[in-house]
C-alpha cells in the first residue's frame, strides 16, 4: 500500500471508529503524524485527498475539521465524476435511474405532503399543454427532484440528482425528434402525480418505471 493510501486509511479508521466525529478538529499535524506513525508529508497528502472528497475541511489559519459527513456533501464527488461520462454510457445511467427512481417514488407516495403535491401540480399546470422542449426538460428535472426529495432518503436524493445530468441531453434530443414525446411526458407526469395523491405506492412505482423506461427504450432503438 502506498504511504499516502496508508495515511488515508488511518484517518478513515479514526472517523469510522468514532475517535473523530463530524465537526471535530483534527489534532495538530505533528501530534497526529506521531500518533499514527506517519511522516508529516504523507499526512499532509492524505488530508489534501480527503478534503477533495469532502471528508475533511481545511480552514486556513484555523485547522482541519471533519465535515458534517452529510450524504449530499459526500456525493458531490459523484456528480463531478459523472460530468465526464461518454455518450455511449448514457443508457447505463438511464438503467440505474430506472432501478432507483421508482423505489424513491414509491417511498414518496407514503411521505409526500399535500403542500408538496400542490406545488408539483402548480408546476405542471404552469408548463401548459405545449411547452418548449427546453422548458419541459427543465420542468422534468424539477418534477423528479421534488418527488425524490419527498422520499425522505437523502442518499437516494443525492445519488439521483447526480445521475440526472448525463440523461438531460438525451431527453432534449428525444423531445426534438420523437413525435408526441412532449405530450407523452406530460401524461406520464400526471399519472405519477395522481398515484402520489392516491397514496398508491405500487402505482407510483409502476408509472415512474414506465416513464424512465420509455426514454431508455427510445434511446436504445435510436442508437
Amino acid at each position: 500500500m502506498a504511504v499516502t493510501d496508508e495515511a488515508i486509511e488511518k484517518i478513515k479508521g479514526m472517523i469510522v471508529s468514532g475517535a473523530l466525529r463530524p465537526g471535530d478538529r483534527l489534532p495538530k499535524e505533528s501530534e497526529l503524524a506521531a500518533d499514527l506513525g506517519l511522516s508529516r508529508n504523507s499526512l499532509r497528502e492524505a488530508v489534501r485527498a480527503l478534503s477533495l472528497i469532502r471528508i475533511l475541511d481545511v480552514r486556513q489559519g484555523d485547522g482541519t475539521y471533519v465535515t458534517s459527513l452529510d450524504p449530499q456533501l459526500l456525493l458531490e464527488a459523484l456528480s463531478f465524476v459523472v460530468d465526464f461520462h461518454r455518450d455511449d454510457t448514457v443508457l447505463e445511467f438511464l438503467a440505474v435511474r430506472r432501478i432507483l427512481e421508482p423505489a424513491a417514488t414509491a417511498m414518496a407516495a407514503l411521505r409526500i405532503s399535500e403542500q408538496q403535491l400542490d406545488a408539483l401540480t402548480a408546476r405542471l399546470d404552469k408548463l401548459g399543454e405545449s411547452p418548449s422542449v427546453e422548458d419541459l426538460v427543465a420542468g422534468d428535472l424539477e418534477f423528479h427532484r421534488g418527488i425524490v426529495h419527498s422520499s425522505g432518503n437523502s442518499v437516494l436524493c443525492s445519488l439521483l440528482d447526480g445521475l440526472s445530468g448525463p440523461t438531460t441531453r438525451a431527453r432534449v434530443w428525444r423531445g426534438l425528434t420523437q413525435e408526441d414525446a412532449v405530450a407523452g411526458t406530460l401524461r406520464e407526469h400526471r399519472a405519477i402525480l395522481a398515484a402520489l395523491r392516491d397514496r398508491d405506492a405500487e402505482a407510483a412505482r409502476s408509472w415512474a418505471t414506465v416513464h424512465i423506461a420509455s426514454v431508455e427504450q427510445w434511446l436504445r432503438s435510436t442508437l
